[in-house]
């Protein structure tokens, strides 16, 4: 390691990535390229002789910018935010430099300190229930993405069932959720060995806006009890991926104790938490994306009823500033997890581990090793200060909604659908009436900084061509490369538009999720011209 060259080439890089985030607008958003465009433009072997910086940096601008979608791109609106800011790459720099591997205490004292410290603060800032702190049974850890936070507890809690009940209960173990909840919660049962029939994804609808009944739940419950089965876990989710549906907590954590043991809905926590409590389960609450939203006053209400969660993660790396990848997750009992994952070969034993004086994070975790993440974690907390991440979230949340204002009263819109039917009427086409007019309809509340919306018939008779319509302005907007848009399918959906309240099934629904780093109220303002004139061009071309 030479220090001249690594200063040198530091100040290179740094300015290379300060002038793509300078011209980062001047790419479009979503790449343009063909799947195996880069097969073509590398070498098929490796260097045999070293080469220039100047040679790797130019190939990254030729070859690889072109292959990126931009998502700390003001424009990009799709899935959910990843965030980045300086005290986030300044914390990643300096844990690459460090590079430790922090899989116990005594492989870097410093690297598992902090991180129960930072999950600390954070907790603070959640208004957590003390029994998440460090301090106690339970704390915090870093994993890297919300599914492994979610597979980790759920190992966890199947674990404990089994020492209690023995392996051949296993067959006999249910998990509750919403029909809203992630993805990530099958896969986690594919891996802990929960048969995919024993997944009950509970159906939701519009009277709760998508968030999961406490009386589903509780009606899933009593019927699997009575068939002999064992209900043991349940994930609530606050702010889910398709609508940011939020659960009632405290009703569904009181049904988990009798017995054996797109949108962003928000479940009734406290509801959910008193059902899972009363039959023995355990309960999870998943707000990987609005967790970051609820270190502010009002929104700390959308995770009510956490008191009674047995865990709880959220994703500092989608909306916190907070360089990928850095899901935190707190535990209330951090034996459970140990107990289920704890491995201990003889050339990892050592006298603080030994003396159980220390947390090892690798019997947190699935992996053995770890990078030292609470670091950029810090970085942010620090540099940025709790006030200024509020505002942060706030401004987000302001854009999201004064974009939904646009999407439910947008008069130019519905003035040009209806002289262009008026243009067809006057011609007799009165049998594609049906067919051409269409509404903008905001399809779900908005909560935080997420709109769903999309292009409906007024007349809802031809839903295939309506959704093949959404369809179309999906891929129009995206291939401009102005911005980046994702879309959801959503079964059962409450919209809003001139004509009232309806509820529809079936929609092809499109999502703008506002919380890049960079996103300013003009990158809406001009995302939704674009929709508006992609979505124009395709009426008039029908």
């Amino acid at each position: 390691m030479d220090s001249e060259q690594l200063r040198e080439y530091g100040h290179r890089m740094v300015d290379f990535i300060a002038d793509y985030y300078k011209t980062i607008e001047n790419f479009p958003v979503l790449s343009q390229v063909q799947p195996g465009y880069l097969h073509n433009l590398l070498p098929e072997s490796a260097p045999e002789q070293p080469e220039t910086l100047e040679q790797v940096l130019d190939d990254v601008k030729e070859k690889i910018l072109p292959g990126v979608t931009h998502w700390q791109s003001p424009s990009f609106f799709a899935y959910y935010p990843a965030n980045s800011s300086v005290a986030g790459f300044l914390g990643e720099m300096l844990s690459a430099a460090l590079n430790i591997v922090g899989f116990s205490w005594v492989s870097s004292p410093a690297a598992t300190e902090l991180e129960m410290i930072v999950l600390d603060w954070f907790a603070k800032l959640l208004n957590l229930p003390e029994q998440f702190l460090s301090k106690g049974n339970g704390g915090g850890v870093i994993q890297g993405t919300a599914s492994e936070a979610i597979l980790v507890v759920m190992i966890a809690a199947r674990d404990k069932v089994l020492r209690s009940l023995g392996k051949k209960a296993l067959e006999k173990l249910v998990v509750y959720s919403s029909d809203q909840t992630h993805s990530s919660l099958l896969k986690a049962c594919q891996i802990a060995g929960i048969h995919l029939e024993n997944c009950r994804m509970l159906k939701t609808d519009s009277s709760t806006n998508y968030a999961l009944r406490p009386e589903s739940l509780q009606e899933a419950v009593s019927k699997d009890l009575e068939a002999g089965s064992i209900p043991f876990f349940l994930c609530a989710t606050v702010g889910t991926t398709s609508s940011t549906a939020v659960d009632p907590l405290a009703a569904l954590g009181k049904i988990a104790k009798v017995g054996t043991t797109s949108s962003t809905a928000v479940d009734p926590l406290a509801a959910l938490g008193k059902i899972a409590k009363s039959n023995e389960m355990w309960f999870h609450v998943d707000a990987a994306y609005a967790g970051s939203a609820c270190i502010c006053p009002e929104y700390r209400q959308y995770i009510d009823g956490v008191e009674t969660a047995d865990s709880f993660n959220m994703n500092a790396h989608k909306w916190f500033l907070t360089n990928f990848d850095c899901s935190l997750l707190w535990v209330k009992d951090r034996y459970a997890l140990t107990e289920a994952l704890s491995t201990n070969p003889e050339f990892l034993k050592n006298k603080a581990s030994q003396a159980n004086l220390v947390v090892d994070y690798k019997d947190w975790q699935i992996p053995l090793g770890r990078r030292f993440r609470s670091l950029k974690l810090w970085m942010v907390l620090r540099l940025y200060g709790a006030e200024t991440l509020k505002s942060y979230i706030r401004n987000h949340i302001k854009l999201a909604k004064d974009l939904q204002q646009l999407v439910s009263q947008d008069p130019n819109f519905e003035v040009s659908v209806k002289l262009m039917l008026q243009n067809l009427l006057e011609n007799d086409n009165k049998d594609i009436y049906n067919a051409f007019f269409f509404v903008w309809q905001v399809v779900t509340p908005r909560i935080f900084s997420l709109v769903c919306f999309r292009i409906a018939a007024v007349d809802n008779d031809d839903e295939k061509t309506c959704n093949n319509l959404n369809r179309s302005l999906l891929d129009a907007v995206n291939s401009s490369g102005k911005l980046f848009i994702s879309h959801t399918v959503s079964i059962y959906i409450y919209v809003f538009c001139f004509r009232g309240k309806q509820s529809l099934s079936g929609k092809f629904v499109l999502r703008l999720a506002i919380g890049a780093p960079l996103t300013e109220e003009k990158h809406v303002m001009d995302a939704w011209k674009v929709i508006q004139e992609e979505a124009s061009f395709l009426l008039a071309s029908q």
